[in-house]
């Protein structure tokens, strides 16, 4: 177990150079596109901030993970399509852990921390004279 962790930093730390290293900039760039459209999209809806809804409330887990899976699906496929791609070009094996985690830091976490601010910074900004925008 210790050596499948130590393999995985210094295999994410290779990705930093070498072939398809752009995807370490395009993949998280893609999205927080899609977290800024999701965001807005829910503050036009009058929802609450993405990530924050997620534990206030239960009753609408299912359809809010639904609706970020579908937003976010595409980019998170492709990140894992490439990082095997990858594996296989400069590893010359395929580690399915690996590529999970790299996907998973690629695409869902930028977009988890980027829609619910989005909703929050465009509600404050369309109302002036809410408590928060004053501070």
């Amino acid at each position: 177990m210790d050596n499948m962790f130590t393999r995985f930093f210094e295999d994410l730390f290779a990705r930093l150079d070498g072939p398809l290293h752009f995807r370490l900039i395009l993949q998280p760039l893609m999205a927080i596109i899609l977290a800024t459209r999701g965001g807005l999209k829910d503050n036009r809806e009058g929802k609450p901030p993405f990530f924050w809804s997620l534990f206030t409330d239960p009753g609408h887990r299912r359809e809010l993970l639904l609706d970020a899976w579908k937003s976010i699906s595409k980019v998170f496929i492709i990140a894992v399509l490439l990082d095997v791609v990858y594996q296989i070009i400069v590893v010359r094996w395929f580690y399915p852990f690996e590529t999970v985690l790299v996907a998973i830091l690629l695409a869902l976490v930028p977009y988890i921390l980027v829609r619910g601010p989005v909703n929050r910074i465009r509600r404050d900004s369309q109302n002036p004279a809410s408590p928060r925008a004053r501070n």
